[in-house]
């Protein structure tokens, strides 16, 4: 099974494109804290958020940079090609729910 929930922080304001057919995708990123911190590492964890559809419309007009949100979603990975020839990997949540914290 492939589901993730999470409760961060928006580190910007949500980005809303619409496809050619009309359909909304919205994307963020959020920051969430780890639970267990160690001296010279990271306290948080810097994630890339994807919604689609009108919850991403609902994101994008309630939360701003620094609001708090859960999401409950999946992981996803892909990969494309940059022009110059190299391979980028990706992985971001594509979260399936949105809500105030």
């Amino acid at each position: 099974m492939n589901k993730v929930e999470l409760v961060g922080r928006l580190t910007k304001d949500p980005i809303v494109n619409f496809t050619n057919g009309g359909s909304s995708i919205t994307k963020f990123g959020l920051a969430v804290d780890r639970r267990f911190k160690r001296e010279g590492e990271p306290t948080a964890d810097f994630i890339n958020i994807v919604v689609f559809g009108k919850t991403g419309e609902f994101v994008e007009k309630w939360f701003h940079k620094g609001d708090p949100i859960a999401i409950t979603g999946r992981i996803q990975t892909g990969s494309y090609t940059k022009q110059d020839g190299t391979k980028v990997y990706t992985t971001d949540v594509i979260a399936e729910t949105a809500e105030f914290v």
